[in-house]
């Protein structure tokens, strides 16, 4: 292998002055030469770059999904804060109202709560037990199941309207996230295994509304 020096490329530079030098194949630049083209700021092209290494593959793609991945994450930590303080006001209010319903809730939220290890990659909240009813059974209980009725102007003149509502609004965020999944979290099992334990949150507080609203038949068999 031929070495090109220092001395090499200061005579050929005073022979013709140029901006940019090619390496031939097979030669290497000495550390006076290199620093020569520096001072230079003549610009070398050849096998290998010249200057900072370029990134490796895996490195580029490395650098171009940790932004991507970072968002993801802040934006499902966001949303599960907004619903922690969404389940907390609407505990707070409710136990103005109902006791029982505001200790029921502040479970449901700790189920929740523990579902924001999902950032990291896991799913520890426990399973719910379900308390069945003629509409929801412990084979339905994980999986997505639309509103058990529409809450409408006429249960807002209710006995227990506003707690209907409350639980309603709740539900409906909590079903919105559902629907978001597939934009913060990438692993489809951990993705199914979050959604089943927002499903089984939801459910729960379609048969807490039911019962506010009264009777003891379903209101999703009517």
């Amino acid at each position: 292998m031929k070495f090109i020096t220092e001395e090499d490329l200061r005579d050929l530079y005073k022979k013709q002055p140029f901006t940019d030098y090619d390496l031939p194949q097979g030669q290497r630049l000495t550390p006076g030469a290199r620093q020569f083209l520096v001072d230079r700021g003549i610009k070398m092209y050849a096998d290998e770059p010249f200057g900072k290494p370029a990134p490796k593959k895996a490195d580029t793609e490395k650098t171009e999904k940790t932004p991507s991945d970072s968002r993801k994450k802040k934006k499902f930590r966001s949303r599960m804060k907004s619903l922690q303080v969404l389940f907390l006001l609407s505990s707070e209010e409710l136990l103005k109202r109902d006791i029982c319903m505001a200790q029921q809730l502040t479970g449901l939220y700790k189920q929740f709560a523990a579902l924001r290890t999902a950032e990291s990659g896991t799913c520890d909240a426990p399973e719910l037990c379900c308390d069945p009813c003629s509409g929801i059974n412990g084979e339905n209980f994980s999986q997505s199941l639309d509103s058990c009725f529409e809450i409408t102007e006429f249960h807002m003149q209710m006995e227990k309207g506003r707690e209907m509502l409350l639980l309603a609004r709740l539900r409906s965020q909590l079903e919105e996230l559902e629907l978001d999944l597939p934009d913060f979290l990438e692993d489809e099992e951990l993705r199914q295994q979050v959604a089943g334990k927002l499903n089984q949150i939801m459910n729960t507080l379609s048969q807490m509304i039911c019962g506010a609203l009264g009777g003891k038949t379903c209101q999703r068999s009517i």
